[in-house]
């Protein structure tokens, strides 16, 4: 079925709490929040330097990956269905605060080394690169309303929940450390915020840290608005526009007969509006309740662009049932290029967060189907035996939007008998995909060390299997150890 390296941030971060912890802490509004005095390096009356530390060890082993259709589709390769690796990242820093009045500077450097040894899931073997992650610089003002605050430089972004700006950074491949996927900050970053009582307007340029192998020289910009209300609860809209980008769209053949067509840089132009809410409440009927609700449409004129996505989560935790079991439905779906239109409505995911619990679609599947022309519904039952333990249950069924119309990056195209004649076609004939389940287990061994345990399982579906031409599919298993640290 073949894969792509953008596919990296699919697969990155094993494990939810590692994704809760890869960035260093940050409140609302994106500053660094510094919580441990042990980290403080040096303090004076009006300038603080703390240092900060983050890395893990990952091992993974996989079974017959991508449900072992190379076999199918190019023998000749070679390409092992069974593999493991170990791979682990370590990223120091320092960050600095210098307060003058009202107004502060401030300030954080760190790098990132990554690596491999093995081959991993998409056949890079003993890979590994230190990179940059952040490097800015920032003024902001402090006390009452209304505040401000600029910064330039390499450093994270997050827009909404991390539907399209999430993961500045890419990792795998050439750079290693393809699973833990620890580069999260954009390449260049320049970012103003404006915070009026619970509201926050961030105007922001940014380039994604791309790898050179697959670097599609992305510019963005864009304006967001949140409303952040008591813990948990927000609201808010973000538009982005690309600047400039050299990356293709691929664009199913009409009426989904023939190979499909690749648009060189159809990104360039690319503009999106996402609107996002997320309620807890703590009171009333709807206590213990989760609520959340993504929208985002996609429109570049140049190419006739009109693409579409969305989220529904719904969540309950039952606070007063031994273990603090939660349970949670999430439906998400991400439109397909349809073949019977000239327009192309093939959904463009950017830059989002694609791990377990985040926005992947499945858990194995989401190393395969990005977000777009695919939907999934997933249940979630997560338990606390201890306040130290958790354990978290994923069962999820993907399915196609569309027919016969890409559902990666033109995978899978194949001929077919149609009738009495043979055509190329591309995508899947049937809409179920597959169906995933992840069982993992995490220990905090301290504040600051997390141990995390997890297997998982991916059953293909009827429009995979039509893919192996009449030859078995055999299901998709995996199991990780991880240990990660982070001050």
């Amino acid at each position: 079925m073949g894969t792509h390296r953008t596919l990296a941030k699919s697969a990155a971060c094993v494990g939810l709490l590692a994704c809760m912890f890869t960035a260093y802490a940050q409140d609302a509004s994106g500053n660094t929040a510094q919580t441990d005095s042990r980290t403080v390096l040096w303090r004076t009356d009006n300038t603080t330097v703390n240092w900060h530390a983050e890395g893990g060890l990952n091992l993974v082993a996989e079974y017959n990956l991508f449900w072992d259709l190379s076999r199918v589709y190019d023998p000749q390769a070679n390409f092992g269905p069974d593999t493991h690796w170990l791979e682990g990242y370590f990223k120091p820093g320092l960050s600095f605060v210098h307060e003058s009045g009202n107004l502060d500077v401030y300030g954080m450097a760190s790098v990132v080394g990554s690596f491999t040894r093995g081959t991993d899931a998409f056949d890079a073997t003993n890979k590994g690169a230190t990179t940059i992650e952040s490097g800015y610089i920032g003024l902001r003002t402090q006390g009452a309303d209304p505040t401000w605050d600029v910064s330039v430089g390499p450093r994270e972004l997050l827009l909404g929940d991390g539907m399209l700006i999430a993961t500045g950074g890419e990792s795998g491949f050439e750079r290693g450390a393809l699973k833990f996927g620890p580069r999260k900050a954009w390449r260049h970053a320049a970012i103003a915020r404006f915070k009026t009582g619970p509201g926050y307007l961030t105007a922001f340029r940014i380039a994604p840290n791309e790898l050179k192998s697959n670097d599609g020289h992305n510019r963005l910009a864009g304006l967001d608005w949140r409303w952040d209300g008591k813990p948990g609860n927000f609201a808010g809209a973000s538009y982005i526009h690309v600047l400039k980008s050299t990356s293709p769209y691929i664009q199913a053949a009409p009426e989904g007969i023939g190979p499909s067509t690749i648009i060189p840089g159809g990104r360039h132009g690319t503009k999106a509006l996402n609107l996002y809410f997320q309620l807890t409440p703590t009171t009333g009927h709807l206590r213990n309740w989760l609520l959340s609700a993504d929208l985002a449409v996609e429109r570049n004129h140049r190419i006739d662009l009109r693409a579409w996505g969305g989220r529904v989560r719904v969540g309950y935790t039952f606070h007063d049932v031994h273990w603090t079991p939660s349970l949670t439905w999430t439906y998400q779906t991400f439109s397909g290029d349809n073949p019977n239109t000239r327009a192309l409505e093939r959904f463009d995911p950017l830059y989002y967060e694609g791990s377990p619990g985040n926005w992947a679609s499945g858990s194995k599947s989401s190393m395969v189907f990005i977000n777009t022309n695919v939907r999934s519904n997933e249940l979630a039952l997560a338990v606390n035996p201890t306040q130290r333990d958790s354990l978290t249950v994923r069962l999820a069924r993907l399915d196609a939007n569309q027919l016969n119309s890409p559902l990666q990056f033109g995978q899978a195209t194949r001929l077919e008998r149609l009738g009495s004649r043979l055509a190329v076609v591309n995508g899947v004939p049937y809409t179920h995909l597959s169906d995933d389940l992840l069982l993992e287990y995490v220990r905090i061994i301290n504040p600051h060390v997390f141990l995390t345990l997890g297997a998982s399982v991916s059953r293909p579906g009827k429009g995979v299997r039509a893919l192996s031409q009449g030859q078995k599919t055999p299901d998709w298993h995996d199991a990780f150890a991880t240990l990660f640290f982070t001050y």
